[in-house]
């Protein structure tokens, strides 16, 4: 490869042809290969790479907690939860009818590995997702209250394609955290969905959201287009002795 030609794979920054292109060429030269076979060929492996290296960027920023996929989920084991029903969700018809999830089982039974294998599958086929522990979020928006920035925090996360919040359960919340995630599921009402994961039944959400006239809206948001799977199985966590 000439300098000129290496500068121009450069700016134009096709670096996987750069990568590539010497050994490609000398292949070529030795089987005859035409001009434009070789040229697709080191498009597509450009392509390639940039698909790859899309979908890397888009794992990393949706901050997975653990490299479940739905080919890892241990469905044998957990016999509580309909692996039919699952893989339907991997079809990710979901997202475009913006329609939530939300799983709800003791601690153990795989709630946030399935949440997580969704995510993945929706990450795999373009959307950007994000997974945030309950805890986490909470204390996230508590900590914009006092800069200010629950506007920005909003903005960011009811624009994510697919919202996994973990183990939501008994938090101690103030009236302002309750209020600002009620904000960000209403405007993700009817746009976007989000997958929960929990311990607690619906009834139970006004132990730790507080008001109960505001659960009593958020949970007729959430619901009136979602998917509750209750997990009534055996912990997948291996047992001490």
């Amino acid at each position: 490869m000439n300098d000129d030609l290496e500068q121009l794979l450069k700016t134009l920054h096709l670096k996987k042809v750069a990568e590539i292109i010497d050994e490609q060429i000398a292949k070529a030269d030795k089987t005859g290969l035409p001009f434009e076979k070789l040229l697709a060929r080191l498009l597509r492996a450009e392509w390639q790479h940039r698909q790859q290296s899309a979908l890397a960027w888009r794992i990393k920023n949706a901050r997975m907690p653990e490299p479940w996929t739905l080919e890892s989920f241990p469905f044998k084991q957990q016999t509580g939860v309909s692996q039919r029903q699952i893989r339907t969700f991997a079809d990710l018809d979901f997202i475009p009818k913006a329609e939530n999830i939300v799983f709800i089982g003791e601690t153990g039974v795989g709630k946030t590995g399935l949440a997580c294998a969704i995510l993945r599958k929706a990450l795999q086929n373009g959307y950007r997702g994000l997974f945030v522990p309950a805890q986490n979020l909470f204390d996230d928006m508590y900590a914009s209250l006092a800069d200010r920035s629950s506007r920005k925090l909003l903005n960011q996360l009811s624009r994510v394609d697919v919202l996994v919040i973990d183990e939501m359960g008994y938090l101690n919340l103030k009236p302002e955290q309750s209020n600002i995630f009620f904000k960000l599921l209403e405007e993700r009402y009817h746009r976007r969905p989000t997958i929960i994961t929990t311990n607690l039944d619906y009834e139970e959400w006004h132990g730790f959201l507080g008001n109960k006239a505001l659960v009593a809206a958020l949970l007729s948001r959430l619901r009136e287009r979602c998917h509750t799977v209750k997990i009534d199985g055996p912990s997948l966590r291996p047992q001490r002795g």
